[in-house]
């Protein structure tokens, strides 16, 4: 199990920072503004969806004029309220996206046929590393050995 949790991390490591951007960004321009929609349209105890949808086009527009405001104490419950809710809900798509992009199994993203299979010279008790039929650098297959020694190549042979 503790492969695809770092095949997940290692997969969206290089979207996290595009992630964290992205969550600023639309903090700055749609929580912002919202949590001073809110804030605006619970004055009197009872909430107006009229004043909030005004105030929140109203910063949604201009969204730095909001960010002095929503820090003040009659509009921070507000913010914080619609912030961590906004960031809860972020987060859940961030796992689904990592969840997402788990490898199905142990061996994803390992080239097939080269010898990421073996690992501290494992492959050397089938094959040697001083003389043989030469299969890739320090891999040689020996002719002396007992058994099956066929040896299949593909890829392109030239004559010059």
């Amino acid at each position: 199990m503790n492969y695809k949790v770092e095949g997940a991390i290692k997969k969206t490591r290089k979207y996290l920072i595009v992630y964290a951007i992205l969550w600023l960004f639309i903090v700055i321009v749609f929580v912002m503004p919202m949590g001073a929609g809110i804030a605006e349209a619970n004055v009197n105890g009872s909430f107006d969806l009229g004043k909030c949808i005004t105030t929140f086009s109203t910063y949604a527009f201009s969204p730095l004029s909001s960010f002095g405001i929503v820090f003040t104490p009659a509009y921070l419950p507000s913010f914080w309220g619609v912030l961590w809710k906004f960031t809860f809900l972020w987060i859940i798509f961030a796992i689904i996206g990592m969840i997402r992009n788990a490898p199905k199994n142990e061996y994803a993203d390992i080239e097939h046929g080269s010898s990421d299979w073996s690992q501290r010279g494992e492959q050397y008790r089938i094959l040697s590393n001083k003389k043989g039929i030469i299969l890739a650098e320090g891999n040689y297959l020996p002719v002396d050995k007992r058994g099956n020694v066929n040896v299949l190549v593909v890829g392109r042979f030239r004559f010059w």
